[in-house]
């Protein structure tokens, strides 16, 4: 097989479903030509394997004549070929990704002009204008995309020329300035290459392919890659495709739009529009543009013909898309089509509606895999807190959510505050993908110019983060803005709402988000897929965070950390007691005193989890962690000197202070030392029990001994656990004893101890830590950016866990542990409980329940009922059923 393919080309299956190969653009392409027969410009695609053979050894071999081969066919389609200085062929380059990256690759448009063949092109239009205006945007975006010139050099020039023609619009400079402004860039281009401008076509398509590829490496697109989750050693396809032109004159024109929308998930078109412009003056915000509802004033044959279209789309995709189209002297051509980006309230709107819509008939489990974590977040997003506002200025509500933070007016300052802690809006007067950096460090984004589809719009949404765009009014100017008459300096405080486009200067509190009913409705139906097979807890550890877990949906909690409780200023005094005790009476009457404060502390928690069980972890962090820092009282023992009892508690912190206290005394390794410790907390635990029975509830409860790596040290501290079990008279009580599995050894003798155990709790955080070596406070902070941007890890193993080193000992633990007790429970505690990609390898290890902070519960109940479903666990009965 090779690398070029034709729109047309007859593939063996749909090319919709050729992402590998096409590309997402081209594979729509191909399927818009062959499959549908939508007006789509004639051209070819140059896979994702041809980029991957050129970042790997450079220029493919057999490439440029099969190129040359493709070009051949299009010229005799078109009858036209590139660079005739006659009737010239003009082409566009574009990048094309498996996913959608919008506007993080690049593009070169009108490719094939030369000195001569703009001539032939003003001649066979008869617009001269139309042609030396063609030329100059091709040797601006070919000197900045393939000869990596600065685009301000070709930036400036431009606006000095609309200024000296008095319009603020590109159209409106006239063909005098545009010729110059085409001699110009050429002197621009031989000035910082030492070469002329090329003109000779072949070299210009070669130049702008390698320069496509190229970007799949280049550092807006690797951030973007890293941020969104998706893997570097894709590669990009590349679509070169016959040029038709929305600048010809005022009966053409450019547009993005949507088959509803994609902010609120409402039916009906949406989109901008521009006349008598190319494609990139809509995404790029040059100017603002006019709502896609105008084209039925404007053009109302082509509007006609665009929504029928819209409508076969949707059909044919069963979903919203977005589509680039341009009207060329009242013909309308389709560029592009894909599935397009939205808010998490559209996404939740329009994955329930289409459910009921019978030209799409999603079924509920489509709808669930429709849904993305972002999307769950988003709708959580908080809002202003008082509509009691001074408004600076309106812009475009671009994306939902309101933000905080002081203004700062390029991505580097940006990117430099947030790294100090800032809360950031970044404020540009448009973005481009060279901002992207930028985006990711701010809190939210504010553009002067640009539409709902500009990039920043785009981007923003796509990420979840506040943007207002299109605000006109506001001035830029350096580290500064102004508005009216007011001056917005560097540091100032913003606050921007997205939902609205309101901008007001200073700190508006933030409230907490509505979330749609369509939330409830989604989660609801993941609830009904995972019912019995996975089961979603989450981490607490006081009454309030109980509460609100429930509320958020958890079934339960997997992980009750008890040395939390003992941090309180009330509470830190009393186990100093207990580890500064020096006869067995005063470490008891400590242990009595902490025993009365965790009674009520148990006694909150399994009430507002009654009915539900509830996993109490028993304490785990060395004591050293309840001491003073041992050098500030060294400090102060060589200035000031020490009282008594802080010379008691210097001497106990220098005794209990480790090299490394992740590997030293913690965990169960503490009840050995002091096994009283336990015994406390258990009799505590049965106590609040014990209340809950006698006032009517139904408290269930399960004890986890921290940090076991053998049989006879967990039979030892269970052991501890039943003694205090029946000293507290908790015979009426079922109450089941577990441990977690945080170590590799403890993984790999798991059958052992799951003689002795009656649940496994993974702890993946520690798992992690020992697997790797890393130690995660320092390897986060130095070193994961690094070995992230290289390549050598695919994902940080402490957001998503690592499936082939810590998921294998997952698998294996559960495998072993059920070899030795079928009925063993499995559950999973650490942070990446919550995260999506990491349920989908503990529901494929067969685990019972996955646990995490109450916030995440929502997308751990959403994710759980995915990974079933790419699991195969479950089955998806089709539009008029309910998942099984």
């Amino acid at each position: 097989m090779g690398y070029v393919f034709d729109f047309d080309h007859r593939h063996e299956r749909p090319p919709m479903e050729l992402k590998d190969l096409l590309g997402g653009k081209g594979a729509n392409l191909a399927e818009m030509t062959s499959v549908l027969g939508l007006p789509v410009p004639p051209g070819f695609t140059i896979s994702t394997e041809a980029c991957r053979a050129y970042l790997t050894a450079g220029w493919p071999a057999g490439l440029d004549e099969e190129v040359a081969a493709a070009r051949a066919r299009l010229e005799e389609r078109m009858g036209k070929r590139l660079g005739d200085p006659e009737d010239p062929l003009l082409v566009s380059v574009r990048s094309g990704a498996k996913f959608s990256m919008p506007g993080m690759m690049d593009t070169v448009l009108n490719l094939g002009l030369n000195d001569r063949s703009v001539a032939g092109l003003a001649k066979q239009t008869g617009d001269e204008r139309f042609a030396y205006d063609s030329y100059r945007r091709f040797l601006a975006m070919y000197g900045r995309i393939v000869l990596e010139i600065p685009g301000e050099e070709f930036d400036r020039l431009l606006e000095a020329a609309k200024e000296l023609a008095g319009t603020d619009a590109d159209a409106g400079v006239p063909v005098v300035l545009l010729r110059f402004l085409c001699d110009s860039y050429k002197a621009i281009v031989e000035r910082a290459t030492g070469r002329p401008f090329p003109q000779d076509p072949d070299e210009q398509l070669r130049g702008a392919i390698e320069a496509v590829f190229r970007s799949w490496n280049g550092p807006r697109a690797r951030a973007y890659r890293e941020h969104e989750g998706i893997p570097h050693d894709l590669g990009t396809a590349v679509n070169v495709q016959a040029m038709v032109f929305g600048n010809r004159d005022d009966r053409s024109g450019t547009g993005v739009g949507f088959t509803r929308d994609p902010n609120t998930g409402a039916q009906g078109e949406y989109g901008d529009f521009l006349v008598n412009a190319q494609g990139e003056d809509v995404v790029a915000g040059i100017r603002n543009t006019l709502p896609l509802s105008a084209l039925a004033e404007l053009f109302p044959e082509v509007h006609a013909e665009l929504l029928e279209i819209f409508a076969r789309l949707e059909r044919h995709y069963r979903d919203m898309c977005d589509t680039e189209f341009t009207i060329e002297q009242g013909k309308l051509w389709m560029l592009q089509t894909r599935v397009g980006k939205r808010t998490g309230r559209a996404a939740l709107r329009m994955a329930v509606d289409m459910t009921s819509d019978p030209a799409i008939a999603l079924s509920r489990a489509e709808a669930i895999q429709r849904i993305t974590e972002d999307h769950v977040e988003q709708v959580l997003h908080p809002q202003f807190a008082t509509q009691d506002l001074e408004v600076l200025t309106t812009g475009l509500a671009a994306s939902p959510g309101a933000a905080v933070g002081r203004a700062y007016f390029s991505a580097d300052d940006a990117e430099a505050a947030a790294a100090r802690g800032e809360p950031v809006i970044l404020v540009r007067t448009e973005t481009s993908p060279e901002d992207v950096h930028g985006m990711l460090a701010a809190q939210g984004i504010l553009t002067a110019r640009g539409g709902l589809v500009s990039h920043a719009a785009v981007v923003a949404r796509g990420w979840g983060k506040p943007a207002v765009v299109g605000a006109d009014a506001l001035r830029i100017s350096g580290r500064r803005m102004e508005v009216g008459g007011t001056v917005v300096a560097e540091g100032d405080w913003l606050s921007i709402d997205g939902s609205s486009g309101q901008v007001v200067l200073g700190q508006v509190p933030l409230t907490a988000a509505e979330p749609p009913p369509e939330l409830q409705t989604i989660l609801g139906w993941a609830d009904e897929l995972r019912t019995g097979h996975l089961a979603v807890r989450a981490n607490a550890d006081n009454g309030p965070d109980a509460r609100n877990a429930r509320r958020l949906g958890a079934e339960g909690i997997g992980l009750c950390r008890t040395e939390h409780m003992f941090l309180g200023e009330d509470r830190l005094p009393v186990v100093r007691r207990m580890i500064l005790a020096e006869t067995e009476e005063e470490e008891r009457a400590a242990l009595e005193e902490l025993r009365a404060v965790q009674r009520e502390d148990f006694r909150a928690i399994l009430e507002e989890m009654d009915g539900l069980p509830v996993t109490v972890r028993l304490l785990d962090p060395p004591l050293h962690e309840f001491l003073p820092d041992v050098a500030e009282l060294e400090l102060k023992r060589a200035t000031k000197g020490l009282s008594e009892e802080e010379e008691r508690l210097y001497g106990a912190a220098k005794a209990w202070r480790e090299f490394n206290p992740m590997l030293g005394v913690r965990g169960v390794r503490l009840g050995v030392l002091k096994p009283g410790l336990y015994s406390m907390q258990v009799r505590a635990l049965m106590e609040a029990a014990a209340d809950r029975v006698a006032a009517g509830g139904r408290p269930v409860v399960e004890i986890m001994i921290p940090l076991t790596v053998a049989r006879a040290e967990l039979a030892e501290a269970r052991r501890w656990v039943e003694e205090a079990l029946a000293e507290a008279g908790a015979s009426g009580l079922e109450v089941r004893i577990g441990t977690m599995i945080e170590t590799p050894r403890a993984a790999l003798r798991a059958g052992e101890i799951a003689e002795v155990a009656e649940f496994f709790s993974f702890g993946t955080n520690d798992l992690t830590q020992l697997t790797f070596g890393f130690s995660r406070d320092d390897v986060e902070g130095r070193m994961m950016s690094a070995y992230l941007a290289k390549g050598l890890l695919p994902a940080n193993p402490f957001e998503t866990v690592d499936p082939a080193g810590v998921g294998e000992l997952v698998r294996l633990a559960c495998e072993r542990g059920r070899a030795s007790r079928p009925d063993l429970k499995l559950g999973v505690c650490g942070e990446h409980g919550g995260d999506p990609a990491s349920i989908e390898v503990f529901a494929g290890a067969g685990v019972d329940y996955v646990s995490c902070s109450p916030f995440r519960v929502p997308v751990a109940r959403l994710a759980a009922a995915q990974a079933l479903l790419a699991l195969g666990v479950v089955k998806d009965e089709g539009p008029a059923g309910v998942p099984a």
